[in-house]
């Protein structure tokens, strides 16, 4: 979705998962005031989420309900990460197999989503009206001055998910793309995956990542904007002890790694630790593990053309940020 409005100054938040604490300790750094139960933005600024507001953290619904006010008042935008990408097609059956769910509801599957499904009632009228709250975020935000995405900014995704993302009226992820993106070799899931979970490396037989739940997983993520790397290790971002998992090869020619240009991009996603800062003056990562033990990121964009980090501030979480 491209902006129309004139500049703002923005408030872009990284995944909170949850973490509600977090988010109002953030949102009262940053000014922002309460306001019923939800918070308004300083005069000039609006907030920006990156997606992810749900599953493992243990006040998914007072995120939700944040969040959700915010963008009804205006004091907010978000655009919509994985977990809510798969939260609507573990409800949503196969027009093929109606005996089957888009996402499978496999013991695995729903072990990733096991508290957001606690907390608010599997299969609750609030678990419905959620779903479809989902459907109303996009898939990225062109604002003019920042790009913001989930999982990876890709000119030729956001074209392939601009044709027919919204419904007749317009505030709905129209079935066409939900039930478009499901299908195995299709443009519309290679797009889809691209925004919301960036770019992924298949590994070679034989070698895995261990996940942070114990799961093993035959992808990489691969960090593409750093654009001057040479070797895959250099840009595979895998949990510590992983790394030798990793082929020592030069990255394969197919992987797009470009420098960024243009508007600067925000994304979340990729659980950085440690103190936050950007990656490049055109791209920051605001996902700095709040759903564990890390801080809740935000960057506060004035209208600059290049970022800084003098910009990014954050609350709660532990270890030396």
């Amino acid at each position: 979705m491209k902006a129309n409005a004139q500049m703002k100054s923005y408030d872009v938040i990284g995944d909170i998962h949850g973490h509600a604490d977090k988010l109002e300790a953030l949102l009262s750094k940053m000014g922002y005031v309460p306001a019923g139960r939800s918070y308004k933005a300083p005069a000039g600024r609006q907030a920006v989420f990156v997606g992810d507001f749900i599953d493992r953290g243990p006040k998914q619904m007072r995120v939700l309900d944040i969040a959700r006010a915010m963008v009804d008042a205006g004091d907010a935008m978000a655009v919509m990460g994985n977990h809510e990408f798969n939260a609507i097609g573990f409800v949503t059956r196969s027009k093929e197999h109606p005996e089957e769910f888009l996402r499978p509801n496999s013991d695995k599957k729903r072990s990733q989503h096991h508290e957001f499904l606690a907390q608010v009632g599997d299969g609750s009228t609030a678990h419905r009206e959620w779903v479809e709250w989902f459907r109303s975020l996009p898939l990225f935000l062109d604002l003019g001055g920042i790009r913001v995405v989930h999982g990876c900014w890709n000119d030729l995704a956001v074209a392939e998910v601009s044709k027919g993302y919204w419904g007749a009226s317009g505030r709905r992820m129209s079935d066409e793309f939900l039930f478009g993106s499901h299908v195995k070799g299709s443009a519309l899931l290679g797009a889809r995956k691209l925004l919301t979970c960036g770019v992924e490396w298949d590994l070679p037989d034989g070698l895995h990542i261990d996940g942070k739940g114990g799961e093993k997983h035959k992808e990489v993520r691969i960090a593409n904007w750093r654009h001057w790397a040479k070797q895959l290790r250099e840009v595979a971002m895998v949990p510590s002890g992983n790394a030798e998992n990793v082929p020592d090869i030069e990255i394969p020619g197919h992987i797009p790694m470009a420098p960024i240009e243009g508007a600067p991009i925000f994304v979340g996603h990729h659980w950085f630790s440690g103190k936050p800062a950007i990656e490049t003056p055109k791209f920051a990562c605001l996902d700095y593990s709040a759903a564990k033990d890390g801080p809740l990121v935000a960057y506060r964009w004035d209208g600059e053309s290049e970022l800084s980090n003098d910009k990014l501030i954050w609350a709660g979480g532990s270890g030396a940020v």
